[in-house]
């Protein structure tokens, strides 16, 4: 069954971020159910799901209250638009979204990915400003290295080369500042004398453009596709101040290090400030179902009012948005994300995943291990063998029984928020070791 469904797949399935010649010559796994931190390959073979799925199955897989949430609104309203109508599950959804946002950020425009939530964060930083008659703030500043989606006006703000290299000619260019990369400083700097001199950087972009800025664009704390990139609290506290000093619009997405996986609900709470909008999603729904949010602040959803002499709506939409489904869902999430006081219950989990990275980083001679809450990152430095070991430490983790994922020389640990001491445990066990032999440490 395996062997005749990979040469289905080999012959008509297209698997996104993944290099056809090479794929085809593997016997990728085929999963066909999952439950608790676990994939089932179609063999029986078992496999820990060390980056939850792609970063977003933090309650883990074949919840019962997920799925139950499913299958009660799928009986009762299967989908209904929010463009001049409304339904009870968005309107409960957005309420309790505005509720757990710090600040004041209290509406919620709903969309169905990262990528969608960013085009729209983005068109609602233009329109705010042409709604305040201000002119000329069509530039955005965002990080070298940042990832914000795959559409060409998220590509504009969130450029990786390896990715996008093909789409340079058409995206509109953003400025780009220095990506605080704390595992390779580019100023030879270290956790003991750090102080944050790669914000110089954005420092200098915002007083030099500020006139031409709609909006500022982060993922706040760990850049992810860029390769797990952690940065400290610091570097969002000095960012923060600078726009309020210039009146710009801080946007942080949170797609994916929202909801407890860095150790606070949202990571700009860990640097205490609250931005003017925020990008929800991937955890929003627990993970089952496609749903992102982008959240704003009073003072931007009230610049959208029309009066009698301009029309100020704003003209964008998803056949999706909000969808009942999706809504009862994100709402079953975030009842079980409160039910099991969440960001209690990981505690010990991120003291263990601390501590096993670290036990981890003491065999290595040169790569450079980080943390933040439950995400753990290897840097693979190039005199041990960089991206070419990284994707065998990989080959070696599915031998014994953890799928992940590297991003180049990056490998990585992004487990479910539930996982057990066991289980977390043995990840990191199944980790070391695959990084020992492979290395020969």
């Amino acid at each position: 069954m395996n062997k005749n469904l990979r040469k289905t797949a080999v012959k008509h399935l297209w698997h996104p971020y993944t290099d056809i010649v090479s794929f085809e010559k593997t016997d990728f796994p085929i999963v066909d159910r999952a439950e608790g931190v676990y994939l089932y390959e179609m063999d029986g073979k078992k496999l820990l799901d060390g980056i939850s799925s792609w970063w977003c199955v933090n309650l883990g897989h074949s919840q019962p209250h997920l799925v139950k949430a499913i299958k009660e609104q799928t009986e009762k309203l299967q989908n209904s638009i929010l463009g001049g109508m409304s339904h009870p599950t968005a309107i409960k959804l957005s309420e309790k979204i505005a509720k757990l946002a710090p600040g004041n950020l209290n509406h919620v425009y709903f969309a169905g990915d990262g990528a969608s939530a960013t085009e729209a964060a983005l068109k609602i930083s233009l329109q705010y400003w042409c709604n305040l008659g201000v002119k000329g703030r069509t530039k955005f500043i965002c990080l070298q290295d940042g990832y914000h989606g795959d559409t060409l006006g998220a590509i504009g703000v969130g450029y990786v080369e390896k990715f996008h290299k093909n789409f340079g000619s058409v995206i509109q260019e953003s400025y780009r500042a220095c990506s605080p990369h704390c595992a390779s400083c580019p100023y030879g700097k270290s956790s003991g004398t750090c102080d944050i001199e790669c914000f110089s950087s954005m420092e200098s972009l915002i007083r030099e453009h500020h006139n031409e800025i709609a909006a500022v664009i982060v993922e706040p704390l760990c850049q992810g596709a860029a390769g797990i990139r952690i940065y400290p609290e610091e570097y969002l506290i000095r960012l923060r101040k600078l726009c309020n000093e210039f009146n710009l619009l801080l946007i942080v997405d949170e797609i994916a290090v929202g909801f407890a996986r860095t150790g606070a609900m949202f990571a700009c709470e860990r640097a205490g400030i609250v931005p003017d909008i925020i990008l929800i999603g991937k955890g929003l729904t627990g993970g089952y179902l496609p749903m992102s949010g982008v959240v704003v602040t009073d003072k931007i959803y009230n610049s959208f009012r029309s009066d009698a002499d301009n029309d100020r709506t704003f003209y964008h939409g998803h056949t999706y948005c909000g969808n009942p489904i999706c809504s009862s869902l994100a709402l079953a999430a975030l009842e079980l994300y409160d039910e099991m006081n969440i960001l209690e219950m990981i505690k010990p989990r991120i003291i263990q995943l601390k501590e096993g990275m670290n036990e981890i980083g003491k065999k290595l001679s040169s790569s450079t291990v980080l943390t933040l809450g439950m995400i753990g990152v290897i840097e693979i430095n190039e005199a041990d063998g960089g991206t070419e070991k990284a994707l065998e430490i990989k080959g070696r983790a599915r031998e014994l029984g953890l799928f992940i994922r590297p991003l180049g020389p990056s490998v990585y640990l992004w487990p479910p928020l539930i996982s057990t001491e066991k289980e977390l445990g043995d990840m990191i066990s199944i980790l070391k070791q695959a990084v020992v032999e492979t290395l020969r440490l």
